[in-house]
């Protein structure tokens, strides 16, 4: 019993240290190259379109736009939005589909690390990095990989990819309304539409219209322009 507990135990160091080792290899790497593949798309079915741009060559209404959309707290928290955290974990106490509070250094961390789907050990390593590359990346790089490598559409990833796909131009001379349907679609990529939407979603789609304006009047994205 002591032999394999003793075995168990050094066994779990050893791969600790060599996760926390490549792991904090992998995002020191990433806070100065492009990151080539995740596992989003490796396992997408589809052929995958993606063109990494630097945060200089996307429009700052796409950035205004994800804030305004996803994460309006980003400039000023540390990873997390506990508000969002704990409203998530009451509506999900009371069953049905599971609800996340996710920033976007979340969504980056588990795009780029991670896999999609939930589980409270994915959400467990989410953390992590997620704290990880706010203490190494910063507010600017977090936010070129999250448009970078987020899905924008069937088989499409990134600011730029999805900005050729849905309006056949750059990502760095998108109009506000164009930003906001992207913005608007990014939960659902594959399901909700960029183009002419109707309904709740081109509704949705004015709403981060009009918030972009708040997000730059106040300054909520001031940190990615530092």
């Amino acid at each position: 019993m002591r032999r394999s507990l003793s075995f168990l135990l050094r066994f779990t160091a050893k791969f600790l240290v060599w996760f926390f080792g490549i792991s904090l290899a992998l995002i020191v790497l990433f806070k100065f190259v492009p990151v080539p593949i995740t596992a989003t798309m490796l396992m997408d079915e589809n052929s995958v379109t993606k063109d990494w741009e630097s945060l200089d060559n996307i429009d700052p209404n796409l950035v205004a736009a994800v804030i305004a959309a996803e994460d309006s707290k980003f400039c000023t928290h540390t990873g997390f939005d506990t508000e969002a955290i704990e409203k998530a974990l009451e509506y999900n106490a009371k069953g049905g589909r599971i609800r996340g509070g996710s920033t976007i250094s979340q969504q980056t961390a588990k795009n780029v690390f991670l896999w999609q789907g939930g589980g409270y050990f994915r959400k467990g390593l989410e953390a992590y990095f997620a704290f990880a590359i706010e203490k190494i990346w910063g507010k600017r790089r977090i936010m070129e990989v999250y448009l970078n490598v987020a899905e924008t559409g069937i088989g499409t990833y990134g600011a730029e990819a999805g900005a050729q796909r849905y309006f056949g131009k750059s990502a760095a001379r998108l109009e506000p309304i164009e930003a906001a349907r992207m913005a608007a679609a990014l939960p659902l990529p594959k399901k909700r539409a960029v183009v002419a939407p109707s309904g709740w979603l081109a509704r949705h789609g004015n709403t981060i219209r009009a918030r972009i304006n708040v997000v730059k009047r106040d300054g909520l994205y001031d940190c990615v322009y530092e």
